[in-house]
């Protein structure tokens, strides 16, 4: 089971095909990590609070 690389959570198939890069098998950040963002290719602390 695909797991996040920032925070171990479970993520779907579904979901890592959608946002992983190819090539990969997991996903750098997930919808619960709290303060990341994607920016491109690289994933980065936000510059707000995320609530």
């Amino acid at each position: 089971m695909p797991e996040c690389q920032n925070c171990e959570a479970f993520v779907t198939d579904q979901y890592v095909r959608v946002f992983a890069p190819t090539g990969m098998e997991s996903v750098r950040v997930c919808p619960n990590c709290p303060g990341k963002v994607r920016e491109g290719a690289d994933v980065r602390d936000a510059r707000s609070p995320r609530h």
